[in-house]
């Protein structure tokens, strides 16, 4: 999939958590419950557990990051990043209107760079 980039990049305060972050959290849940070996009724546990490590790592992401636009099929998607994880990743190094590809995967997008690396953003708005 190729998106045309809309904006380079823009500062911003943390925004909402994403539109699907109950199963983003269950899914974590589900993990931490093969993690730890399985264990029954640990439910609200493993629940808390996955909701704190992800607010935690939504945080770590928006506290000093920057945002990437792009449309993609008419959509605009608005994806912060971190600059502290971004490998190296410049602004501007993605120009209005050049094609870049682009996937999604749970509230995620990644756009690949032309190093080979892929800037990994967490989306916070997509609109027509």
């Amino acid at each position: 999939m190729k998106a045309s980039p809309a904006l380079s990049t823009t500062l911003k305060p943390w925004p909402a958590m994403p539109s699907d972050l109950p199963e983003i959290i269950r899914r974590r849940a589900e993990e931490i419950y093969f993690r730890e070996g399985g264990l029954p009724g640990r439910d609200l546990q493993n629940w808390v557990q996955a909701e704190y490590e992800i607010v935690r790592e939504q945080a770590a992401v928006f506290k000093h990051g920057a945002a990437v636009v792009v449309r993609v099929d008419g959509v605009r998607y608005v994806g912060e990043y971190s600059s502290d994880s971004s490998a190296g990743y410049a602004p501007g190094e993605f120009k209005r209107g050049d094609p870049v590809p682009v996937r999604f995967n749970e509230g995620k997008m990644f756009l690949k760079r032309r190093n080979g690396t892929e800037l990994e953003t967490h989306i916070v708005r997509a609109s027509r």
